[in-house]
């Protein structure tokens, strides 16, 4: 199974509350926190609905 390492760098100040929710349910609590998460399906997709308030720092294997 592979890993993504994922940042949160943008603020979700004035974003709707599911994208909110989604950076929460990602296991983020603080801006420019990193989390290594599973590579599946279901977070790709959690990834794609807030990939503009995330940078995706490297595939980890």
């Amino acid at each position: 199974m592979s890993y993504l390492k994922i940042q949160w760098v943008r603020s979700a100040i004035g974003r709707t509350q599911d994208q909110r929710d989604t950076i929460r349910s990602l296991g983020f609590r603080r801006l420019h926190e990193e989390r290594v998460v599973k590579n599946t399906p279901e977070i790709r997709g959690m990834v794609k609905k807030v990939v503009h308030l995330l940078k995706i720092v490297e595939d980890v294997r």
